[in-house]
């Protein structure tokens, strides 16, 4: 029995250290990742995208590209001529074809009108003999009503000069008939007829009277109509009104081809303006909008061409510099609170030849924007981030656009 104690002492320890191996692995691992975990939130990374500083090229003033003496990728430098303009007025954009096209356009409108006004002078004389002619029906025609008034006045002073014979005769009737009445020679039926006839003629004159009255009224109008018409000078057409069209038709062609001479000497008068590059650097495409990026073809407006009319501010052309000035990073939300201006950061290139070189941030965006697609992990997943500027120190070999590891330290 003593012999088998020292041989299960033996057995336990080896199944105990068996056992406390795993532990002793489990509590490394938990070691090594708390201390990641703790290296994590004393440091961040951040993928950043080198960037250089570009100009564009415009010009002060509405004008014409008149040539550009460079091409899409072609080094230039300061002080280098890159563009000839020659200005042009804001209100003058046509061509001198498009002039020469004006001027006929007016040339023909002339003679238009110049056609126009035969007819139109026809049809003023024509006008005119009207007028004679109405004129001398309307004299006419007022004589004649004052003829033909004074004519029916006469004609009833003759009836009423009828009738008064007429009425003498039956007064002395009257008297005859009653004086043989009175004698009863008649009867006194034969004294009432000759009565009425007597009373109906005196009836009569005094409608007759009533009558002329109105017609020496109706004359002495008629009289006055043709003296009044006979005092007015014959009416000429109005050359005015009949040629006003024509006029004002010639004063918009006036107008136009002052307009024209206008355009043609601000042809004359155009100064020529020279482009030159601000700085060195490469010609690169001019960046355009964003609505219209997805409407170009490749290659399609990367600089103005010759012949194009510019406004003020109306890029030509770009010049960006050949080596990177700054880096953009964006760090997430849980980075930010480890950043500060002017702190020491690691920089990484990840192409080859590989380089690690220590820099410093220069400012840090005041908001969250929207990271450049390029840096977003998927292609369909927008990502957020704030700015970050890190300068480019010295001896650094980037190329513009190239994508760049940073490090806190």
């Amino acid at each position: 029995m003593k012999e088998r104690q020292p041989r299960k002492s033996h057995t336990v320890k080896r199944s105990s250290l068996r056992h406390a191996v795993p532990l002793f692995v489990w509590l490394g691992a938990v070691t090594a990742v708390s201390w990641l975990f703790y290296q994590r939130s004393e440091s961040f990374q951040m993928v950043g995208i080198a960037q250089s500083e570009v100009r564009q090229v415009a010009s002060d003033c509405t004008a014409r590209i008149m040539g550009i003496s460079v091409e899409l990728f072609q080094p230039v430098t300061a002080g280098q001529t890159l563009a000839l303009l020659n200005t042009v007025p804001a209100s003058e954009l046509t061509t001198e074809a498009e002039l020469q096209g004006q001027v006929a356009t007016a040339a023909a409108e002339i003679e238009r009108l110049v056609a126009l006004l035969i007819p139109t002078q026809e049809q003023l004389l024509a006008d005119a003999a009207d007028l004679q002619i109405n004129h001398a029906d309307n004299a006419r025609r007022f004589a004649v009503d004052a003829e033909a008034a004074r004519l029916h006045a006469l004609h009833v002073q003759t009836e009423i000069a009828a009738e008064e014979i007429l009425l003498n005769g039956l007064a002395v009737d009257l008297q005859a008939t009653e004086k043989l009445v009175e004698e009863k020679v008649v009867v006194p039926f034969e004294l009432e007829k000759i009565k009425v006839q007597y009373d109906s003629t005196v009836k009569q004159i005094e409608e007759y009277q009533d009558e002329l009255k109105q017609a020496r009224e109706d004359q002495r109008q008629a009289e006055h109509r043709r003296d009044e018409f006979a005092q007015q000078q014959l009416p000429q057409p109005s050359v005015d009104n009949a040629l006003e069209a024509i006029r004002k038709e010639a004063k918009v062609q006036e107008e136009l081809i002052k307009g024209l001479r206008n355009q043609i000497a601000a042809f004359k008068a155009r100064t020529a303006i020279e482009l030159k590059s601000p700085i060195d650097g490469v010609v690169i495409p001019i960046s355009g909008k964003a609505n219209e990026a997805l409407l170009k073809r490749q290659g399609e407006e990367t600089i103005r061409r010759a012949g194009e009319v510019v406004v003020a501010g109306d890029p030509i052309l770009a010049v960006a510099q050949t080596q990177p000035t700054e880096i953009i990073a964006y760090a997430n939300e849980q980075q930010v609170g480890y950043l500060e201006s002017d702190m020491t950061v690691e920089l990484v290139k990840m192409r080859y030849p590989a380089q690690i070189a220590q820099s410093r941030v220069l400012s840090i965006g005041p908001t969250i924007e929207l990271l450049p697609q390029r840096l977003w992990r998927s292609p369909t997943i927008p990502q957020w981030g704030r700015p970050v500027v890190i300068h480019v120190p010295p001896g650094l070999n980037l190329v513009p656009g190239e994508l760049v590891g940073v490090r806190g330290l």
